[in-house]
């Protein structure tokens, strides 16, 4: 488990970002999996600010773990996500995804025990113009009250 102090030093960390290709077809296939119209216009479905910044982050979610030395193996949860769209996402664009490590807490609760709470913000911009932010955080357990066990 990492130390507080390693924990705290997390904050800030550069995630390597990457490049996402907002392909019609993805577009296509999620708005039928969630009952969304598949129209002829060129408008890209809003949770497309989330997939393409957890796709084009630079690491697999497996490293983003092992950066907070954990593994999907000890229970990593999601925590929240918000999405924040500053302009329509289009079919066919490239975004350019960036992002980095916002914040880290070590907490205790009854329940779960101690645990990490992480957040990190991702960003996708279409050349210099930004579209979009997807902040999120994942629950690190680290240890597990006898209530769980």
């Amino acid at each position: 488990m990492l130390s507080e102090e390693d924990l705290n030093s997390k904050v800030g960390y550069q995630l390597p970002g990457g490049e996402y290709l907002l392909e019609p077809y993805k577009n296509w296939l999620t708005n039928d999996v969630v009952g969304a119209p598949n129209d002829d216009n060129r408008l890209a479905h809003p949770m497309f600010c989330y997939y393409a910044a957890m796709a084009a982050m630079g690491l697999s979610l497996e490293e983003f773990f092992a950066l907070f030395d954990s593994s999907s193996d000890d229970g990593v949860m999601f925590g929240e996500a918000e999405i924040e769209i500053r302009k329509a996402l289009t079919l066919g664009s490239t975004y350019t995804v960036s992002g980095q490590v916002t914040g880290v807490k070590r907490k205790n609760s009854r329940k779960l025990g101690m645990f990490d709470l992480v957040d990190f913000e991702l960003t996708l911009h279409d050349g210099e113009e930004l579209v979009g932010v997807s902040r999120n955080s994942f629950i690190f357990p680290r240890e597990l009250t006898n209530e769980i066990r």
